[in-house]
């Protein structure tokens, strides 16, 4: 299948093989809608929790599609993690600004609580602004009944990011061969106008290490995807 999506403020084109959906997308929404179920809360909170460049924005926003296509799946709706990074005047203050979007720069008590107040059945959330480079508050309407919240630090395997295991009903994470990984985030850096040294140089000092943080220091989710060097997703794993 190839279906024109809007990622982020962007058109984006996806392509998915219909055995791929049949065998690994079309399952995975099954499996969430029966946990939601047997939920107890009003809404099911999942993770999905991966490295840069798995495509995780463009996934989950597919996973929207699908549902609305399916009379028998509940509605989802994807959260983006981006709208808790710290303000830049803290960030500023506590000199972290340059490591935007490590586990450091973002305020995870904020997080918690805004988890606990969606499970609950609250409506608003936050989004990053990228023009503004500063989170907005309530910018989001939650209206769904599974929210997707996606980012790459959420099973960081870390006393403070522990913590938000409490709201977290079902689990997913993404792996990918490294190697790929690299090469799909340079050339996301070209597109945005980098040059290629500009690029390489940016994945040495940001991208790199979160990718390698992400994949050897999470901890293991319900169930695990495997993205491939060609952008395919399988099942890699399920508890």
């Amino acid at each position: 299948m190839k279906i024109s999506l809007m990622v982020n403020g962007l058109q984006v084109e996806a392509h998915y093989s219909d055995d791929e959906i049949e065998k690994v997308h079309r399952p995975l929404l099954q499996q969430i809608a029966q946990r939601h179920a047997l939920s107890s809360h009003p809404r099911t909170v999942v993770f999905l929790s991966a490295p840069p460049g798995t495509g995780k924005s463009t996934l989950t926003t597919f996973w929207e599609y699908l549902a609305r296509q399916d009379p028998h799946l509940p509605t989802i709706q994807t959260l983006p993690m981006d709208g808790f990074h710290h303000y830049n005047a803290w960030l500023d203050a506590n000199k972290l600004r340059p490591f935007k979007g490590a586990p450091e720069t973002f305020d995870v008590e904020k997080l918690a609580q805004n988890l606990r107040d969606i499970r609950e059945g609250a409506t608003d959330w936050p989004q990053y602004d990228r023009q503004k480079h500063d989170p907005v508050e309530a910018a989001i309407s939650v209206t769904a009944d599974i929210t997707i919240v996606e980012g790459n630090w959420l099973l960081l395997d870390d006393e403070k990011w522990r913590t938000l295991e409490d709201f977290c009903d079902f689990s997913l994470f993404i792996t990918a061969p490294a190697a790929a990984l690299r090469q799909r985030l340079i050339q996301r850096k070209v597109a945005g106008g980098l040059s290629q040294d500009e690029a390489q140089a940016f994945y040495l000092r940001t991208d790199g290490p979160n990718v390698e943080r992400v994949l050897r220091h999470s901890r293991p989710a319900d169930l695990t995807l495997h993205m491939t060097a060609e952008g395919e997703y399988t099942f890699a794993r399920m508890e």
